[in-house]
């Protein structure tokens, strides 16, 4: 048994140094395209926390009519206190008409004409809500519907079109960088399966003496097979080494920016990396199995 490791082991490394150029090639391109794969990964990551950050963390406005009455504020209010799953009603505020006008004065103030509009007759009232951590984009729009029906609620406004946006733009590109992916991996496989495919055809005479002699074609074919699923495995590694490099510099330069920069969110960090780490290397191991099984089965007559 131990014969026949050494064997497999021994064989295995002197194919390797016989195609080095193409080893180096189809590790090079393992290693690119999962490295693509891991950080399409981070980056979907970074999108969702940025998307967790808005849902969580901006303030929606209900506009009431300026003409409202007490009760009918009191009915906006009691209905806002209704949904303490998704508005963290301690931080409910209102602000009246006076309240209202300071707030436009600072909202409009590179915009005297619009300023000049707004007046103690006709400047709506308004509701300041800040929405639970764990409120969703889909119950914030639930909510703003909702509270459009009521008496005298003008409109409520947050901000949707940005979260459309970054869900859009995370649709975008996590597509589009899978597909690249596909595609590198697509390379790497046939790169793999045309490197067990040369390593055989060199040794065609080796293999034939081999079966003459009562080799079974797992026995030959082993050595080939467990090539492929090192190069891939090297790939794996050596994309995940890189991909933590990245992402140990990307979190230490954002660090560095501004509060208000908004990147802060697409920072990415605990047990996710290695996460991914773990499905890099799994993913590496079964790009080599594919390409040096297929080539192994598809070319043992040699």
């Amino acid at each position: 048994m131990f014969s026949r490791l050494s064997y497999t082991f021994r064989e295995m490394w002197a194919s390797l140094r016989r195609n080095l150029t193409l080893t180096v090639a189809a590790v090079i391109t393992s290693s690119v395209s999962l490295l693509l794969f891991g950080l399409t990964l981070l980056i979907q990551r970074g999108f969702d926390n940025q998307l967790s950050q808005w849902s969580g963390g901006v303030e929606l406005i209900v506009y009431i009519e300026n003409d409202a009455s007490p009760e009918q504020i009191e009915l906006v209010r009691g209905a806002l206190e209704k949904t303490p799953d998704v508005i963290d009603t301690s931080k409910l505020e209102y602000l009246d008409i006076a309240q209202s006008l300071v707030e436009a004065q600072r909202l409009f103030a590179g915009d005297p004409e619009t300023l000049q509009l707004l007046t103690e007759k006709n400047i709506p009232t308004q509701f300041k809500v800040v929405p639970t951590p764990d409120a969703t984009p889909e119950l914030l729009t639930q909510l703003a519907l909702g509270f459009d029906e009521l008496p005298k609620v003008i409109q409520v406004a947050f901000p949707s079109d940005q979260i459309e946006v970054l869900a859009t733009l995370r649709g975008f590109i996590g597509l589009r960088l899978y597909l690249i992916t596909g595609f590198l991996l697509l390379s790497a496989v046939l790169l793999i399966w045309n490197t067990i495919r040369t390593a055989m055809f060199a040794r065609r005479r080796e293999i034939e003496v081999m079966k003459l002699v009562g080799a079974t074609n797992w026995f030959i074919r082993l050595p080939f097979m467990l090539e492929g699923l090192l190069q891939g495995l090297v790939g794996g590694v050596v994309a995940s080494g890189a991909m933590l490099l990245f992402n140990a510099n990307w979190t230490s330069g954002v660090k560095k920016f501004p509060s208000e920069s908004g990147f802060g969110a697409f920072v990415v960090t605990g047990s996710y990396p290695m996460w991914i780490v773990f499905w890099i290397v799994v993913l590496g191991m079964l790009v080599g199995a594919i390409g040096s099984g297929t080539a192994a089965s598809r070319f043992l007559d040699v």
